[in-house]
């Protein structure tokens, strides 16, 4: 039976697209859930685009050995079944890098959904191929970053000696408030942009800072602090 699936009939042809749209939308369910552009049906097609672009690869490189093999030698016609699945890959590089954005905070979104895009299309090339086992381990692995790994992401950034925080205020005036606020907690500022812009009628100041933090200093303690301080409009770390 995994032989016979393997090969290019009705019943393998069934199941990979079937696979390759329930393993799509099972990463695009994630995204979904976040309200991301990309999400559950993208995902989804994307998977059937490209378990469907390697068959196709490979129907056409049995029919030139087989019922089109006389008229194939005739026009010296020849394919490389490896190309289809090469240009596969690149559309969905192009696909990804749509949904890649900076936000006025200087803050880069899009690259989780990107990766996974491009990851989605991997596996349904592996299930149009008929590599069942390599793309459910895929699969799996996939499952694991998207919903164990953030956990460990968090623990690591919350920890890390090193912080962006992006801070609106009132005037310039505050941003020297700040550097002695930051520097009385010992903390090391290694950059700072600034730019003014008018929101909602007024005129206010925005600000990313990057930090060097000592040990044990927790990030949320610095955040509490900062937001205390008069004429902060908001603030959050990027």
């Amino acid at each position: 039976m995994h032989e016979y699936l393997r090969q290019l009939n009705f019943c393998s042809m069934l199941l990979r697209i079937v696979l390759a749209m329930f393993i799509g939308g099972c990463m695009g369910f994630e995204r979904e859930k976040k309200r991301r552009a990309a999400g559950f049906r993208t995902y989804m097609l994307v998977a059937l685009g490209a378990s469907m672009t390697i068959m196709l690869s490979q129907y056409l490189d049995l029919m030139l050995h087989t019922q089109w093999a006389e008229l194939a030698a005739e026009l010296d016609a020849k394919t490389d079944i490896t190309r289809f699945g090469a240009q596969v890959i690149n559309g969905i590089g192009f696909l990804g890098a749509g949904t890649i954005i900076v936000t006025g905070r200087q803050e880069v979104q899009g690259l989780r959904t990107a990766a996974g895009l491009w990851a989605s299309g991997c596996m349904g090339s592996a299930i149009g191929a008929g590599f069942y086992e390599g793309a459910i381990l895929g699969f799996l692995l996939m499952l694991c970053c998207v919903k164990l790994l953030p956990a460990v992401e968090e623990f690591i950034i919350t920890r890390s000696r090193h912080m962006n925080i992006y801070v609106e205020m009132e005037s310039f005036e505050t941003l020297s408030t700040i550097s002695a606020t930051l520097k009385g907690m010992g903390i090391t500022i290694y950059d700072m942009d600034f730019a003014k812009e008018k929101l909602e009628g007024r005129n206010i100041v925005n600000a990313l800072v990057n930090l060097g933090l000592p040990m044990h200093r927790h990030h949320s303690s610095i955040i509490t602090a900062l937001a205390q301080l008069d004429d902060i409009i908001a603030i959050e770390e990027v």
